[in-house]
């Protein structure tokens, strides 16, 4: 197989189209940090502030089905850019908020914005890069999903204690005036994916709606520590008519729909699908946990607890290179079982860490986890896209996104449930406190074994380099 380095254009093009999404995945991670400072602001609550967060994921969830529509009919760099372009300006509009209810609307805005961005985002990369360099090139184009959980709270909490949070909004104007001439300059033009396809109003309208409402519910699932409330139940069972209806849907319209269902006949698309629902459970629902563990056991402030979680952050980046280039040599399918044996090594210790444990330790263990990340995530992803037509492209884009969504809220819900039922009813005892959380991690080490199902049906190109 050819392993020759990548053409310049190509290269030039994918980290135009990193830097252009590096805003709204800083942005989402820096938020969190300054929650307490816009409860005071705007004289308000947690939970009415919370609507600026929980509306801005289902902004994003809604805008994902028309990003495929948007890149069938329209030149995707067009799109791209304008999108980058409109979430800067949206940005500058949180910023300026005068009252809670105006920062809420402008935060929709800017979440219906990133939906159009992450979507176009991966589609357009391996429009541009080809099956030959999709592990390479999307090794490159996921650099700001790295910085954003890893920079994003240290520079949240950086700017709220040394400025005011409004610049935690201004901040993205600046990326964007760098990222949109670059983007001009170097992107090349995409003709549209499927021009004949027609706009899809039901099918844009249903899965919309199914996104927001199954990831509302499972929110709520969160913020109550059960499924089995109301709120919930009323959701996610909205979500789960919405999404019958469209399997019915899309079978009366012959699959020609926004996202037609038959993209799920491929064997790596299906592998891939499953494997990154579990993915996100696994990754993201520790993510809301450790933090924690850091403030409650280590009484770390907020931004003490984003700089020890640093270390996994490092080896997510530093195991970035060598994946891409091991995807496009090995295929998907051993990148995966060997980082998920890798993960395991440095998931399995966190269920049995106690306020004792040293530092180091845990720098240790997460570091370990941190280089398996994008050993399991990064091969799924590009898997997804192994031998699909051209004009199939947006459809796993959209597919893979609303998939990611809903794996990474249930993650964070279903974890977060399982601490809060432990903790239930019982004397708050440190010891107590910990089994709670080593429950959740728990969670996470047996969804990973449950991903390395999925993983045996992924490309493996040492069998057939055209698999």
């Amino acid at each position: 197989m050819n392993q020759s380095k990548l053409p310049k254009e190509v290269l030039s093009a994918a980290w135009a189209i990193a830097l252009g999404a590096i805003a709204p995945m800083l942005d989402s991670t820096m938020v969190n940090i300054a929650i307490d400072q816009l409860t005071k602001n705007f004289h308000t609550t947690l939970t009415i502030i919370q609507w600026a967060i929980t509306g801005y994921v289902l902004a994003l969830a809604i805008a994902v089905p028309i990003a495929g529509w948007l890149m069938n009919h329209f030149d995707g760099k067009k799109i791209f850019i304008a999108a980058v372009i409109l979430f800067g300006f949206t940005s500058i509009l949180a910023g300026i908020s005068w009252n809670v209810a105006s920062f809420i609307v402008f935060r929709l805005l800017q979440g219906f914005s990133a939906g159009i961005i992450t979507p176009l985002m991966s589609t357009l990369l391996v429009k541009t890069a080809g099956p030959e360099n999709i592990g390479r090139v999307m090794a490159i184009v996921s650099t700001p999903m790295i910085f954003g959980p890893i920079l994003g709270p240290v520079l949240g909490g950086f700017i709220v204690q040394t400025a005011s949070w409004r610049w935690i909004f201004f901040i993205n104007v600046f990326i964007v005036l760098i990222a949109a001439p670059l983007m001009l300059r170097t992107l090349p033009s995409f003709i549209p994916f499927n021009r004949e396809s027609k706009l899809d109003i039901f099918g844009i309208l249903d899965l919309s709606v199914m996104s927001a409402a199954l990831i509302y519910g499972i929110t709520k699932a969160a913020d109550h520590a059960t499924f089995n409330n109301s709120e919930s139940l009323i959701w996610t069972g909205v979500g789960l008519l919405l999404l019958v209806t469209y399997i019915f849907y899309d079978h009366y319209r012959g699959h020609q729909t926004v996202l037609p269902l038959t993209i799920f006949s491929h064997r790596s698309f299906r592998a891939s699908s499953i494997g990154l629902f579990l993915a996100n459970i696994a990754i993201m629902g520790p993510m809301l946990i450790l933090p924690l563990f850091f403030q409650n056991f280590r009484h770390f402030s907020a931004m003490e607890a984003a700089i020890a979680l640093i270390p996994q952050g490092f080896g997510m980046l530093v195991t970035r290179p060598l994946i891409g280039k091991l995807i496009d040599q090995l295929g998907a399918k051993y990148v995966v079982l060997v980082s998920l044996i890798i993960s395991l090594i440095g998931t399995i210790p966190l269920v049995f860490i106690t306020n004792q444990t040293g530092m180091v330790w845990i720098a240790l263990i997460l570091f370990i986890r941190g280089t398996s990340f994008g050993g399991i995530n990064l091969p799924l992803t590009s898997d997804a896209y192994t031998r699909l037509a051209d004009e199939e492209l947006p459809d796993a884009g959209v597919g893979i996104n609303i998939i990611e969504n809903l794996g990474s809220s249930f993650g964070s819900a279903m974890i977060a449930t399982v601490v809060a039922a432990v903790l239930q009813g019982a004397q708050p005892t440190i010891a107590h406190e910990l089994s709670a959380y080593h429950a959740g991690f728990l969670v996470s080490v047996i969804v990973l074994v449950l991903i390395f199902l999925p993983s045996l049906f992924l490309t493996n190109k040492t069998n057939d380099p055209q698999s």
